[in-house]
Formats: C-alpha cells, sequence, structure tokens
C-alpha cells in the first residue's frame, strides 16, 4: 500500500473518534456554536426587553447628554492610549526597541480592528504581523507581543474584576441574582491565583512545564502591566458609564459588571461581543436603570468606542497616503506602515458599514423623512431603494475579506456598492449620517488605490467558516432588530404585499427575506463549489519552461524541479513558478516562489486559494524570511524549521587555525590515493552505471530508501542533467555528488552526496572541500550546504512553545535524528546561518503540517517508518 493511503488511513481512522472528529473540523464547530449562543442572545435579549418599544430607545438616544459625549470621547481618548502601551510593554519585554509612532499607529489601529471585527488575537493580531515585520520582528517576536498583549488583557480583566467583586460583592449579588459570599469566594481565589503567579516569577523566574520551560514576567513587569490594564478597562467601563443616565449604582459596581460583560462577550466567540455583552449589561442594569435607556446608551458607546477609532484610524493612514509626494524619512516611514494597515481598516470599515445598511434596512425612516420623500419620489423608487441597499450592504461584507486581501476585484465592488448605497440611502430615507460614512469609505478606497493590486475574482473566494458565520450573525441579529422594533405588529401574510410610504414593517420584512435568501445562497455556494484547481503532474513542456526559469535566477535548490516528482504552478506571466505536492489535507510549496520576484506575491495568494479551493491546508516548506511579509498577508502563520548554511566562497581559503582540521582530513585523503575530478553533464552517461552501483551500496549500507520532494532520488536523467563530483580510489569511483547550479554564477549546492562503504574516512569532508574549490574556481560566489533542521531554535525563556519544543528536540533527540551531528559536519566550513521556516495557512497545526511534509520527503508512512 502506497505511502498516501496509508495516511488518508490514519486520518479516516481518527476520525472515528470525538477528539479526532473536533480537531479536523475544530473551526466550523467553533463557529457553529458562536452563532448557536448568539441566537440564545438574541432571545434573552428580546425576552429581558420585553417592555420597552423602540420609540422608547430613540428618545433616551436624543436625550444624552452632550457633555456626556465629550467625557465619553476622553474616556475612549484615554483607553486607547493605554492600549498603546500594551504593545509598547510587550516589545520592550522580548528585549526590542521600535519607534513609539510606528508602534502607536500599529496598536492604535490593530485594537480599533479588533474591536469592530471581533476576534482581537487574530484580526489585531494579523495587523501586527503586517506592520511589524516591515519594521524588522521576526515571527517569533511578533508571536510572543500577540501572546504577551492577549495574555496580559485576560489576567488583568480578571484581576480587575475579581478585586472589584471583592469589594462591591454585596452590591452586585442582587443585581445578578448570586449570592454575596459566593462572589466574594470566587473573587478571592482569582486574586489568590494571580498572586501565586506573581510571586512565583518574581525576578523572572523560570516555569517548567515538562519540556517547555516559561519565563514569567518579572515584578516590574506584572506590576506595570496590570496598571496599564486597570487604566484601560476603568477607561473603557467609563466610556459606557457616563453614556448612561443618572443612577444609584456607582462606578465600582458597574465596573465589576462592565469587566463581566467583555469576558464573557470574548470568551463567547462572537464577533465583537455583539449581543453577549448588551445582554449581561441589560441583565444586570435593567432593575436599576430604564432598559429603554440602557439601549440607547450602548448604540452610543458601540459608536463612540467602536466605530469612531476605526474613523480615525483609516483617516490617519489616508492622510500618510495623501502625503507620499513628501520627502522626508519620517513621513516615508510612517506610509510604508500605514500601507500595511490600510487593507485591514478598510476591511474593518466595509464590513461595518455593510452591517450598517442591513441593520437600518428593518429599522423605521422617521416620519418627517417619509414625508418629504413622499412628495418627489414615486413609493416603487422607494421601496426598491429600501431593498437593495439592504442586498449592497450584503455585498460589502462579502467584499470586506476580499479588501483583506487586497484584491482589485474586492476593491471595484467595495466602491460601485458604497457608491450605489450612497446613492440609494438618500432616495430611501434622506439618511444623511449614513451617506456620510459610505463617502468615508468611498475616500479611503480611493486614496488607497494602489494597494489593491493583486488581480483575482472576488467570486472565487470561498468563505471561511468564520466569515460564513459572521454572515449569519448579521442575518440574525437583523431578525432581532426587525421583531424587537415592529414588536406591536401583528404577523400576517398580508404584511408581504403591503406598499405604501408609512408601511414600515412590510419594508423591513422582505429586505430580511432578501438578505437571508443571498446570504443562504453565499453560503452554499462557498461550501459546495468544486474545487477550482487540482493538482497535476508536471508535463515535460511544463519541466522545460520550469528549468529554463530555474537557470536565469540564484537559488540552485530550485533544480529539485528537474525531479518530476513535484505539480507546478507558474505565474500568470509564465515567468516565476511555485513547486508543491499533495500529502494528506496539505498543499505543500517547496522554498520560495522561484522567478521574477514581481509575480511572488501573486504566487502565493493563488496557491493559497487553490488549496482553499480544494479543501486544503496550504503549507510553504523551507522559505526564507523574505517571503514571511506575503504569508503574513495571505493569512499564514510562520514557525521556524531551522536554518539553512550557506558558505561565502569569495572568503574561502584553507588556510589559518580554524580550517586546520579540514586541511589535515583533505591532506590525509590526498595521501589515501583519492582523487577528484568533475564529470560534466554531456559525459555524465558514461558512468552512470557506476553511480548507480555507489548509489544501491550506499543505500543498503544505512538501511535506507530513496526519497523526494525536497531531496532527489537517484534517477539517471536526473543525474545526467547537471555536473557530478566525483572521488576515485585506483580508478574506481567511491564516492560522488551531483552539483546543482544556475547561470547566474551566485550559488551552487549539492543534492544527492553517496560513497561505498569501502570508501577511506574522510572522503565526505573531503569531497565537499573540491566542490567548494571548483565552485569557486567557476566564478561562484557562495555554496549552499543544505538546511540543519531545529538548528537555531530560540531557547530563552520567552520562546514562543513551538521554539521551546524544538529546541529540546534538537538537544536530546540524538536518538531518533542526528540533528546535532549534521550542523557540527556544515559548521566545520564555517558558513552564515540563515532562518528558514514553514508557514501554514488558516490557523492550521504546524505539527500536522510538519508531519505531512515528513511523510511527502519519506514516501508516505512506510518510508517514514523505514528510514
Amino acid at each position: 500500500m502506497s505511502g498516501h493511503g496509508n495516511l488518508e488511513e490514519i486520518e479516516e481512522t481518527d476520525g472515528f473518534s470525538f477528539g479526532g472528529l473536533f480537531r479536523r473540523y475544530r473551526t466550523p464547530l467553533l463557529a457553529a456554536a458562536s452563532l448557536v449562543v448568539f441566537c440564545l442572545v438574541g432571545y434573552a435579549i428580546m425576552q429581558l426587553t420585553n417592555e420597552v418599544r423602540y420609540d422608547d430607545v430613540v428618545g433616551a438616544l436624543a436625550a444624552t447628554r452632550p457633555s456626556a459625549i465629550l467625557l465619553a470621547l476622553f474616556f475612549t481618548a484615554l483607553s486607547f492610549l493605554a492600549l498603546i502601551f500594551y504593545d509598547l510593554n510587550a516589545i520592550e519585554y522580548i528585549g526590542k526597541k521600535l519607534p513609539f509612532p510606528h508602534v502607536a499607529l500599529t496598536a492604535f489601529s490593530a485594537y480599533a480592528v479588533g474591536n469592530t471585527a471581533g476576534f482581537g488575537a487574530l484580526s489585531g493580531g494579523a495587523i501586527r504581523y503586517r506592520a511589524y515585520t516591515r519594521l524588522g520582528l521576526s515571527p517569533e517576536d511578533i508571536g510572543r507581543i500577540i501572546a504577551f498583549v492577549t495574555l496580559s488583557f485576560g489576567l488583568g480583566l480578571a484581576g480587575v474584576a475579581a478585586i472589584a467583586l471583592i469589594v462591591i460583592a454585596d452590591e452586585i449579588g442582587p443585581l445578578i441574582g448570586v449570592n454575596p459570599f459566593l462572589l466574594r469566594l470566587i473573587a478571592g481565589s482569582i486574586v489568590a491565583i494571580l498572586g501565586a503567579v506573581m510571586i512565583i516569577g518574581r525576578d523572572g523566574r523560570v516555569l517548567d512545564l515538562g519540556p517547555v520551560a516559561i519565563r514569567l514576567p518579572d515584578s516590574r513587569t506584572w506590576s506595570r502591566q496590570f496598571l496599564v490594564t486597570a487604566l484601560d478597562i476603568a477607561a473603557s467601563a467609563s466610556v459606557l458609564y457616563v453614556l448612561l443616565p443618572q443612577t444609584a449604582i456607582g462606578w465600582p459596581v458597574f465596573l465589576a459588571v462592565y469587566a463581566i460583560a467583555v469576558g464573557l462577550g470574548v470568551l463567547s466567540h462572537v464577533p465583537a461581543g455583539l449581543g453577549v455583552f448588551e445582554t449581561v449589561i441589560i441583565a444586570s442594569l435593567g432593575s436599576a436603570v430604564n432598559i429603554d435607556a440602557v439601549l440607547g446608551s450602548l448604540v452610543l458607546y458601540r459608536l463612540v468606542y467602536h466605530v469612531l477609532p476605526l474613523l480615525i484610524a483609516v483617516l490617519a493612514v489616508s492622510a500618510a497616503e495623501l502625503r507620499r509626494f513628501v520627502d522626508h524619512p519620517a513621513a516615508s516611514s510612517m506610509r510604508r506602515i500605514g500601507g500595511r494597515l490600510m487593507p485591514q481598516l478598510l476591511s474593518a470599515l466595509a464590513l461595518l458599514l455593510g452591517v450598517m445598511l442591513v441593520f437600518s434596512s428593518v429599522t423605521p425612516t422617521p416620519d418627517q423623512n417619509l414625508e418629504f420623500l413622499s412628495n418627489y419620489l414615486p413609493l416603487p423608487m422607494v421601496e426598491g431603494a429600501h431593498f437593495l441597499s439592504s442586498l449592497l450592504g450584503l455585498a460589502l461584507v462579502v467584499a470586506a475579506r476580499g479588501l483583506g486581501q487586497r484584491l482589485d476585484g474586492a476593491w471595484w465592488v467595495a466602491v460601485f456598492s458604497a457608491l450605489a448605497a450612497l446613492t440609494l440611502s438618500l432616495l430611501k430615507a434622506v439618511a444623511l449620517v449614513e451617506a456620510a460614512f459610505l463617502a468615508f469609505l468611498i475616500f479611503g478606497l480611493f486614496v488607497s488605490r494602489r494597494l489593491f493590486t493583486r488581480q483575482a475574482s472576488l467570486l472565487n473566494q470561498a468563505l471561511t467558516a468564520s466569515w460564513l458565520m459572521a454572515i449569519a450573525v448579521i442575518v440574525v441579529g437583523a431578525v432581532v432588530i426587525l421583531l424587537f422594533v415592529y414588536r406591536d405588529v401583528e404577523y400576517s401574510n398580508q404584511l408581504w404585499w403591503q406598499f405604501e410610504f408609512t408601511a414600515e414593517a412590510p419594508r423591513g420584512l422582505r429586505a430580511v427575506l432578501g438578505i437571508t435568501i443571498i446570504s443562504s445562497a453565499i453560503a452554499v455556494f462557498s461550501l459546495l463549489r468544486p474545487a477550482s484547481f487540482r493538482p497535476e503532474p508536471a508535463t515535460d513542456e511544463a519541466l522545460a519552461r520550469a528549468v529554463e526559469i530555474v537557470m536565469k535566477q540564484d537559488n540552485a535548490d530550485a533544480n529539485l524541479v528537474r525531479m518530476g516528482d513535484k505539480s507546478i504552478m507558474f505565474s500568470e506571466n509564465g515567468d516565476a513558478f511555485i513547486m508543491y505536492g499533495r500529502q494528506g489535507r496539505s498543499w505543500i510549496a517547496l522554498f520560495d516562489p522561484v522567478g521574477d520576484h514581481r509575480a511572488v506575491q501573486e504566487l502565493v495568494w493563488r496557491f493559497v486559494e487553490a488549496a482553499r479551493a480544494a479543501g486544503c491546508r496550504a503549507v510553504f516548506y523551507q522559505i526564507s524570511p523574505a517571503l514571511l511579509s506575503h504569508c503574513a498577508d495571505a493569512g499564514l502563520r510562520a514557525f521556524k524549521l531551522g536554518e539553512l548554511a550557506v558558505a561565502d566562497l569569495r572568503t574561502f581559503e584553507m588556510k589559518g587555525g580554524k580550517w586546520a582540521n579540514l586541511r589535515q582530513t583533505a591532506s590525509r585523503a590526498q595521501r589515501d590515493g583519492l582523487e577528484f575530478a568533475v564529470v560534466e553533464p554531456q559525459d555524465v552517461s558514461s558512468v552512470i552505471d557506476d553511480l548507480a552501483a555507489v548509489s544501491t551500496a550506499w543505500l543498503e549500507h544505512h538501511n535506507a530508501k530513496e526519497k523526494g520532494f525536497s531531496l532527489g532520488a537517484f534517477d539517471s536523467d536526473y543525474v545526467s542533467s547537471q555536473p557530478v563530483g566525483i572521488l576515485k580510489e585506483d580508478g574506481r569511483i567511491v564516492a560522488f555528488a551531483n552539483i546543482l547550479l544556475t547561470e547566474s554564477r551566485q550559488e551552487g549546492t549539492i543534492d544527492l552526496m553517496r560513497f561505498s562503504p569501502d570508501a577511506p574516512k574522510g572522503s565526505m569532508d573531503f569531497l565537499f572541500v573540491q566542490i567548494m574549490e571548483y565552485l569557486r574556481g567557476q566564478g561562484f560566489t557562495h555554496f549552499n550546504l543544505g538546511m540543519a533542521p531545529l538548528s537555531g531554535m530560540s531557547k530563552r525563556e520567552a520562546a514562543p512553545v513551538w521554539d521551546r519544543i524544538g529546541s529540546t528536540v534538537f538537544e536530546h533527540g540524538e536518538r531518533f535524528y542526528n540533528f546535532k551531528g549534521l550542523r557540527a559536519f556544515k559548521s566545520k566550513f564555517h558558513p552564515h546561518w540563515q532562518p528558514r521556516y514553514l508557514a501554514v495557512s488558516g490557523g492550521g497545526n504546524p505539527m500536522i503540517a510538519l508531519m505531512d511534509a515528513t511523510f511527502l520527503i519519506g514516501g508516505g508512512l512506510k518510508g517514514v517508518v523505514r528510514k
């Protein structure tokens, strides 16, 4: 049975267990669970607001004091200032230093998007990845920053809520129906646990958790970050508190309620905690404050704390774009960072305005506006504008995902949808505020047009489970709002056919039906659409074209495409390609895209989309740091694999003390009668049988089988395609290595290196030295000695878990693989070490991706087990 079949068998067997089923379908299951939670929350809100009417909410909203709004703006600014210090503290914690303006813009934008779109660690994390890679931080550093800010917020939120509960348990207990003593007991336990962690971590103590060691922040870092978190939560709670009407509930009591509401909103995984946060606030304050006033304050809170910062972030980056002709280093630097942030900001804004259009389609138009429209427009035009604007809102939601991916198609859809919606907003309700928001989006889109250069069809973008869940939440939210607004209207089938200026409920009903049908069609299309691209073996014509591209660039390893065991995806212009293989549910691309660097971005996106369309994960294996920003743009996470050893041939001389051991080895090999020669490609056929005999003896001696994918196998056509370095003893070939070259003469490397069991000791070192001297004589500047797996993994206590495990395996895994020995061998040649990474799409498990790559290289499960 083939290795591929064995792996599928394993995956299928895994599926019979609940654990395996959950791991495989974790994302869609969590999305479905979040949707169920939101539906329950919608039902709870309807029950809690049973006595509240829409007009009362509008009246309470209009009655909000201007001074309260100004105070809310002040506390919003204070909260976001504290949020910026999350990133500053995290950057200091990992031992880095970045310019404050760049960190401030990045952090502000990350929190503005995270608060609006939800999934803060993912949406805000993606923005940090895009910006901080531009500022020179590694994926490991960025991962530690994201972990720091996420963990510090969670622990700080728990600490603030617990301390507040201890102080005011007697006041808050009756509000939520829980015994005050039990509240104090729970809160005291939380404080005790947090205090114990602080004591254990004093002076940066290391906590050993099996193979992983974590350096806890020292007392100074803990206390400083707790103060920042406390300031953030206190300020954000004050935003809502000052918007509430006068109440007997004191600020400390409200702070505890607010912290609990925020925490439950985050845990629900509902985008932005929509509905969950509101339900907790209403349930807690409903007995002390008029619910209609609470609802009005919650609407204003969302506008001031969520919408306004996003608009400011878009405006700030737009201003940087408009100043792109200013010849000033600081302005140029800020503009580059803004260019990385703008697509995500516009994506969040488009999502927000799409939701606004959908929700506004189920809320009534002010009577005076309808009266004005009735004097100038026919009823069919108003009805049509109302119905179409809701569908345009859905179009903006779908386009929002494409904007985040910088699709030119998404840009056009967003522009036309926003322009049409702006016009219709005036025709349906003279909605000037709505039109102003849409005009702001259009302005941002036109200012940043140059950023949306990916020529891809929006229709070919299969929506992920998270986006489908978000659309479903929007539709359910529209239904809940419709039922709330028109709860006094008795349902009748006749409502569907009522067309009057004053018939608001029928208009909302038809709008909900329209968005439900269209969103269902979108979901079905995304879930059931056939794969648009399937991997096919490379044809002879494709191989010839790929080899032609390989010879014109610098990466000698790209010659592995000559093996013909990989599929090839060419760029639109045919001047670059990705070589890849499929194993299990992974599409695994080998190395960076090969060819014209201008095609790299397009190829990365096409590969990720093709893998996703086939229901698989996209994986990039052994990629360089140069590709990480493109992978981040495509939503991939990077994990360090090891280090590549590259020797500089321009300074390679067998002189000096550091080369003494190799000099002695070379001298001994020459005394033993070893002779080196290079066989040119046209002459390899004359010695191919001798090379095959050496290869067979080597495989049998090592009890190994041929590998593939990232390693070559002995194939006569492959070996004959480029020069071969050989060692002879008494006229008999005892060792050889095929030499991989390109016409640029920038880099040379070897792939197969095999020797007879009776070859003299030191033959391998001698062969390496002779090949390096040969390449130097041919004018090559670098020699690629290959990768040392797990080499260079961070040993610092605060390193990511992946690095800590990799470092442990490197140190203690010699019984499974010669990790340290391989690095030691390459170190003899005093190379420069360059990091290499594994990038995985869709938040996928890197261990599964790495296992699939191992199976692909080893020829399946049998090959890996055999060796």
